[in-house]
């Protein structure tokens, strides 16, 4: 192994007055983190925050003109910053692993998975093909990769969110690294595969002795992971120590914010503003349904297998009151996504009906009329708008669809609805690209209103924000719901959102539906095995109940 330049410290990773700029600008100012031998360490913050990019500089792969300007990284008594390229790759691997957030963009989609687990063991010394192959169906085994022989032959594609992530884990165990770094290895899945990756991730760790460097904007599943917290804000680091002791008693103003932000650690705080607002639609009278779904089934022909089919819902049946919120919770595969497409009119249910305002979708005329009162918000702000679009264009394509009105009337309508959505005039003429996550959330939400929409259907619509960004756009929703009068169908897999919005939970597994009720009954008193699974599931919920 490569020699580094040494440096004294008792702890596997030191990190002491780090700065990174970008150019001229500093982002990392003056960070201290410690990461001792086993210990489980969580770095926190929203995006922007700079947690990031203290993981980039540990692994001296900051991108563009990133590059440290101070301190030292010290690990296992070798200062990192002072080290070339070349130790650089034998440390990355040998002694760092790394779990990367998206497992459908870093596994090759075109490579088997057995044989990027085995370009690791190759990189990591194992020559001999007969030893990989048996040490890579060791690590898929280990990984919990069922059948790892026949899989390992097998492409990304053909694997699920959550045995994509175990793949990336086993690759970053494959060279049995003293630190494991997991950037967000979770934020896409499901709370109950959520749930079993992180046992899968802890379990792997406490085995193998490795130290672990969780990043993450979760504060609930940083509580119930990690032995200590470091929460960052603008490249510093604001508060650190034991996660309990941090969520019972935070010092700074940004950790409390965190924590009231964070559905997953106000569970009784959530379920009273969900008695209020129910309390508040049925004082309205909003008992006639905007939307409802008869005894709908979906079927779907498997390719290749001639007559054989595959049900994604099993005569489900429930309705969206008008003014009101129904949350559609389950994970995937439940077949909620597919709801959703039926309800938007995008697929033909194979038997059932869907109504809204007492209408069908049943013909061209019938779809396009009703399409004006149902619009979508869909779960990535980044792919679901057209990046070569003005802000203006985005919001006022329904009405130029739809052939509402001529350009100074759209233009006024646009303006309109960025005030609606809290954005600023001055962006109509902004693009996409520059604007954050949020903000084009928001934008999302802006198009769907512009027809005066009744319906709007969300599908994950905060998944992919952080704890602040998701929180304030559920406010706009709950604000926007009481102004306007608008019913949401809100498709999700986080229950603690659910508890944030909703008035009305249905539950769905396989196809079916499990569980139906009012979100304070369900969350309180679960009937079924399944929903209490899922509640059990939500990061931080033991703390919140002691």
């Amino acid at each position: 192994m490569t020699d580094l330049p040494s440096a004294d410290h008792q702890a596997l990773l030191s990190i002491r007055d780090l700065r990174v700029n970008f150019g001229d600008t500093e982002v990392v100012h003056g960070v201290d983190l410690e990461v001792k031998a086993g210990e489980r360490v969580a770095i926190v913050g929203q995006s922007g925050s700079g947690k990031s990019t203290v993981m980039s500089a540990i692994l001296r792969l900051l991108p563009g003109s990133g590059h440290i300007t101070g301190g030292s990284i010290v690990m296992d008594g070798f200062d990192l910053t002072q080290a070339d390229d070349r130790a650089m790759r034998d440390v990355r691997g040998n002694r760092i692993g790394l779990v990367p957030q998206d497992p459908a963009t870093n596994l090759n989609p075109s490579m088997k998975v057995g044989a990027q687990i085995g370009d690791a063991l190759k990189a990591h010394g194992l020559r001999d093909r007969v030893s990989r192959k048996r040490r890579t169906i060791e690590l898929m085994d280990e990984a919990g990769i069922p059948e790892p022989e026949r899989r390992a032959g097998q492409f990304p594609h053909e694997f699920s969110g959550g045995m994509r992530q175990r793949i990336l884990i086993a690759i970053a165990l494959a060279r049995e690294p003293q630190l494991i770094i997991a950037d967000e290895p979770t934020s896409a899945l499901d709370v109950t595969v959520q749930a079993r990756i992180l046992d899968h991730l802890q379990t792997l760790v406490d085995d193998h002795g490795t130290s672990l460097l969780f990043i993450t904007h979760d504060l609930g599943v940083a509580a119930d992971r990690t032995d200590r917290v470091a929460v960052m804000l603008d490249g510093r680091v604001v508060e650190n120590g034991d996660p309990q002791e941090i969520l019972r008693n935070p010092q700074h103003e940004y950790t409390r914010k965190l924590i009231a932000a964070a559905p997953s650690v106000s569970a009784t705080e959530g379920v009273a503003r969900v008695t209020a607002r129910s309390q508040g639609v049925e004082k309205r009278g909003a008992l006639e349904p905007i939307l409802l779904v008869q005894d709908v089934v979906k079927d779907y022909k498997l390719r290749g297998q001639r007559g054989q089919t595959i049900r994604a819902v099993d005569h489900v049946s429930f309705k969206v009151q008008r003014g009101a919120t129904t949350a559609v919770v389950g994970e995937s595969g439940s077949g909620k996504s597919t709801l959703a497409k039926i309800a938007l009119g995008l697929e033909q249910p194979s038997a059932g009906k869907v109504l809204i305002n007492g209408r069908a979708f049943n013909d061209r005329a019938a779809r396009k009329e009703l399409r004006r009162c149902v619009q979508p918000v869909f779960q990535d702000p980044y792919g679901s708008l057209n990046p070569t679009f003005t802000i203006e264009r985005l919001i006022d394509e329904p009405l130029r669809i739809f052939r509402m009105g001529d350009r100074t009337s759209r233009r006024t309508r646009v303006a309109d609805l960025l005030d609606q959505v809290a954005l600023p005039r001055n962006i109509a003429q902004r693009r996409a690209g520059e604007l954050s996550g949020g903000q084009r959330q928001r934008v999302a939400i802006a198009r769907a209103l512009a027809l005066d929409s009744e319906l709007v259907i969300l599908d994950e619509a905060v998944s992919a924000l952080d704890v602040l960004v998701q929180h304030q756009i559920l406010k706009l929703l709950r604000d926007l719901q009481e102004q306007l009068g608008l019913s949401y169908l809100f498709i999700t897999h986080d229950l603690a959102v659910v508890r944030e919005l909703a008035h009305h939970v249905v539950v769905m597994r396989r196809g079916q539906v499990v569980e139906e009720g009012g979100v304070e009954e369900v969350f309180t008193v679960p009937q079924h095995e399944y929903t209490t699974g899922l509640l059990d599931a939500i990061p931080g919920a033991s703390l919140t109940a002691s």
